[in-house]
This record gives structure tokens, C-alpha cells and sequence, in this order.
């Protein structure tokens, strides 16, 4: 698309005193121009899809590439980076056989199954940072000393990272996932970390341990089909970034919202899973949405697209559509068919780890709200900071007390 003056930017500002809802103006796009040309940060104009229907369509849609899906579209100065080949390994990046192949080695380890064995491990997990959290005189950080934690243990002890670094993971993935990085602290944290993960591949060659990568290492090596160096460490970028980041980031944000409903901490008790889908929707962190590029001609709602355009498929205007969800804007944990949201995506891109997800969620906050019943903010509600600048939501701290 060329660039026209007047083209409106793409909507990234929340309504002041709102920290849980998208921009304002998605709702009259939805209304009146659910498909409009907007100008990205990073230097291109791109169709932004608003409603819910559509945006499951262009996500459904196998010819939309999603060779752009790491979000690059809200990186400043960052146009050029979208002529870059995607690099192997990369299940986010990927299309068609490449990425099928990647996904069908990667999904036994996030299968239903699997995830539910994983649950005790998740339950010991909560509850040791739990009894810790609770030692201390009356106040914490639940994010440094709850929120961020278990999903690190997690993610690391299932792909066989040792937790002893996650300062540098944490740090390097915070650097990745920052709109204001600039492409030379992004190489640097992007090689920094690759670095670290493929010291760690060669060992697991060499000594491979009871986790994700050293299982995939030996299935290559039964198939014949072994993922190479670059690939085993970009996937596990990837893996690694991912699984922790989005979920450390709803249960602190998730936490915050009970705060400020009290009444609903009993329907979270008593139904954990309707409520995490409540809340998944509700809070939708993942915030600029995904970036797709059309490689053929394609009709999205009433708008023609052309091959070669972006689009932006806005998953926080989606999950707070009225046509799906009446009253989208309340939190309501009693609504009807509540997994319908699209906060893990849709399509063959869908997140390959929403089932843990689910479940550090339904663990975390119900063992949480129920030995501390009176939870509550240590600081002034306006006082808080919020992750505007991130590609995942959330809040920076949330400092919190109890008797």
C-alpha cells in the first residue's frame, strides 16, 4: 500500500483511567470501517481487521503469511526487517510444510495429557511461592515474587533450561519483546540469548536429561528427520520467550483485576476454568495484535485485499466484540461459550502452549485468593505502571499486602 498524509496511525493508546480495555476507537471501527487503512510505527500502512468474524477469518486464511508474526509492524524504523527471510526454526514465522513440520515435533509436548500430568508439579510450584511470598512482613511484589517465577519454572524444567539463568533469559526476553528496543540492543539481546541456548543444545547432544529438547534430539536421530543447530535454537527462542512472558503477565494483570472486582474472587474459586477464559478474553495481552501479509488477492468482510498488503489483526478489538460477546466490556464470568475468544490466536498458528497456560492460570489465582483471602494493594490504585511499550500487556509491578 502507498502511504497517503492523511492515512490515521494505527490505534496503540488505551482511554486514560482504562488499563484493561484496547483504544476507544476500535469500537467505532468495528462499526463503521472494520477493515481501515491505518500507518504502522514501523514505516508501512496496513489493513487493520476489527471485528471478530473477520479476524478469525484472515488468522483461518492459508494464504496469509505470517512471516511477519513477531510483530514488527509496531517496532519503529523497522520496514526493512520485513524483507528479511524467516529464519529456520522459527514456528512463529513459518508458513505452510516448514511450519507444519515444526509444529506436529513440538505439539505431543503441549497435548491435553501431557499439560494435566504437568498440573501437581504447577499446584507444588504455586504453593511454595506461596509459603515464601507469605514469610514475608505483610508485602510483596506479586510480580518478581509470584507472577514471574512460576511460569520461568515452568517453562524452564519443560524445555530443560536451567532456572539458575532466568535473570539473563528474563532480561534478554524483556529486551525482545520491547516496541522501544532499538535493532541494535534487539540483535544483542537476540544474540546473547541464542548464544546461551545453543551451548545448551550441544550439550544435551551430548548428555540428554528427561525435557522437550532433548527428546526432540533423540526423536530426530530415530527419523532421520533432526532439526539443525539453527533451527533447534530459534525454536527454542521461541518456546522460551513465549511461555513465560504472556503468562507471567495475565496472572499479575488478572490478579489486579480481582483486586478490583472482590465480589467475582468467589466465582474464580468456584470455577476456575470459565473464569480464565473470562479473563483471557477480557484482558487480551497480547496487544497490537498479529501481523499477516496477503500472498494472494482475498476478500476480508466488505474489503477487497490485495497481494502483497499487510494487515494487523487486532485480537483485543476482536475479543471485545459485541456481535460475539454482548456486554464485551463488562467482566462477566458467567458468559456463554467463554473459550470462543481468540486471545491465543486462531488457525494453524494458534498458541502451541495455551493448554499449560490454562492451567499455571486456574492454579495460580485460585491457590492465591484462597490462603489470602484479603489480598489487597499496597500503593495507591493510580500510582501502578503499565506495560504500554510491550507486545505483551501487563503491569510492571503490583506491590500488594495482607494481615
Amino acid at each position: 500500500m502507498t502511504a497517503a498524509s492523511d492515512t490515521p496511525a494505527l490505534p496503540t493508546t488505551r482511554p486514560a483511567g482504562c488499563p484493561y480495555d484496547p483504544p476507544e476507537n476500535y469500537a467505532t471501527l468495528r462499526e463503521e470501517a472494520p477493515t481501515s487503512q491505518v500507518r504502522c510505527p514501523a514505516g508501512m500502512d496496513a489493513w487493520l481487521v476489527t471485528r471478530y468474524s473477520d479476524v478469525r477469518a484472515v488468522l483461518a486464511d492459508r494464504t496469509m503469511s505470517s512471516r511477519g508474526a513477531s510483530s514488527v509492524h509496531v517496532n519503529a524504523g523497522a520496514e526493512r526487517d520485513l524483507d528479511i527471510e524467516v529464519a529456520p526454526g522459527s514456528i512463529i514465522q513459518l508458513d505452510g510444510k516448514d511450519h507444519s513440520r515444526l509444529r506436529k515435533m513440538v505439539l505431543a509436548e503441549f497435548t491435553v495429557r501431557r499439560v494435566e500430568a504437568m498440573r501437581t508439579y504447577v499446584q507444588g510450584l504455586v504453593e511454595s511461592h506461596l509459603d515464601a511470598m507469605l514469610a514475608k512482613p505483610g508485602e510483596a511484589d506479586l510480580v518478581r515474587d509470584f507472577a514471574l517465577p512460576i511460569p520461568s519454572l515452568v517453562i524452564c524444567e519443560l524445555l530443560g533450561v536451567p532456572y539458575a539463568d532466568r535473570e539473563r533469559f528474563q532480561h534478554q526476553s524483556s529486551t525482545l519483546v520491547s516496541t522501544d528496543t532499538t535493532r541494535e540492543q534487539g540483535q544483542q539481546a537476540y544474540e546473547e540469548l541464542s548464544g546461551f541456548l545453543a551451548a545448551l543444545f550441544v550439550d544435551k547432544q551430548k548428555n540428554p536429561q528427561d525435557d522437550l529438547f532433548s527428546r526432540l534430539i533423540a526423536r530426530g536421530r530415530e527419523t532421520g528427520d533432526a532439526l539443525t543447530m539453527e533451527e533447534l535454537v530459534m525454536l527454542g527462542l521461541s518456546l522460551l520467550v513465549a511461555g513465560h512472558e504472556t503468562t507471567a503477565n495475565m496472572i499479575a494483570l488478572s490478579t489486579l483485576v480481582l483486586l478490583d472486582h472482590p465480589q467475582q474472587r468467589e466465582v474464580v474459586l468456584a470455577a476456575p476454568e470459565r473464569a480464565v477464559e473470562e479473563l483471557l478474553r477480557y484482558l487480551s495481552v497480547v496487544q497490537f495484535g498479529v501481523l499477516r501479509y496477503a500472498t494472494e488477492d482475498v476478500q476480508v468482510g466488505a474489503r477487497a485485499v490485495k497481494a502483497g498488503e499487510w494487515l494487523v489483526a487486532a485480537l483485543n478489538s476482536a475479543n471485545r466484540d459485541e456481535e460475539l460477546f454482548p456486554a464485551a466490556d463488562k467482566l462477566d464470568f458467567h458468559r456463554e461459550s467463554p473459550r470462543t475468544h481468540v486471545a491465543f490466536g486462531f488457525g494453524a498458528h494458534q498458541c502451541i502452549g495455551q493448554q499449560l497456560a490454562r492451567v499455571e492460570l486456574q492454579e495460580a489465582l485460585t491457590r492465591l485468593f484462597r490462603r489470602v483471602p484479603d489480598l489487597r494493594l499496597a500503593v495507591p490504585r493510580e500510582s501502578l505502571a503499565y506495560k504500554h511499550n510491550t507486545l505483551v500487556y501487563g503491569v510492571r509491578e503490583l506491590p500488594v499486602a495482607w494481615s
